[in-house]
């Protein structure tokens, strides 16, 4: 039985959270169905269905942002990266978590945890009458803190193959 490294096991948590979360696009297209022909053919609609799309547009981007990294689809300079060694790119990888990703995954999460906190404090709900219930907002304004948390752990699985790759191994 083969050793799976902390990379590997982050990797794979960032890949079937990516996964699981890419399902919301598919759900996204269906509400959208929905919402159009209730407004159109049967000139109706619900609030709260019209706000879940907007939630779940939300955590597709917080919630993918980990898988994305893991997956190298992120943004970055590729005209100076593609031309480098893998020991440079293992440099600027290493330098762009510990310089950037891991600062700005600090900062999200600290920014957002009072903010998620006072939802769930004052039991939040919708401001539109027939909008989504108690705990729908505290549990989707929680995204904000488990983003961060898997964008750094993700960022620790690419500091540690960084390592790994400037070691030589």
């Amino acid at each position: 039985m083969s050793k799976e490294s902390l990379s590997d096991r982050i990797d794979s948590f960032s890949r079937a959270t990516g996964k699981a979360t890419s399902w919301l696009t598919l759900l996204m297209v269906i509400v959208t169905v929905i919402i159009v022909v209730m407004r159109y053919a049967f000139d109706f609609g619900m609030i709260w269905l019209q706000e879940s799309l907007t939630w779940m547009h939300a955590v597709v981007f917080m919630m993918g942002a980990a898988w994305t990294l893991q997956q190298d689809e992120h943004v970055r300079v590729d005209v100076f990266f593609r031309d480098m060694t893998e020991r440079q790119k293992a440099t600027v990888n290493l330098l762009g978590v510990l310089l950037f990703v891991f600062p700005l995954c600090g900062y999200i999460f600290f920014e957002a945890f009072d903010y998620v906190q006072r939802a769930w404090q004052i039991r939040e709900i919708s401001r539109d009458t027939g909008g989504l219930p108690y705990p729908a907002i505290p549990l989707l304004k929680s995204v904000l803190l488990l983003m961060p948390l898997a964008l750094a752990l993700q960022g620790l699985a690419m500091l540690l193959r960084s390592l790994q790759d400037l070691r030589g191994q």
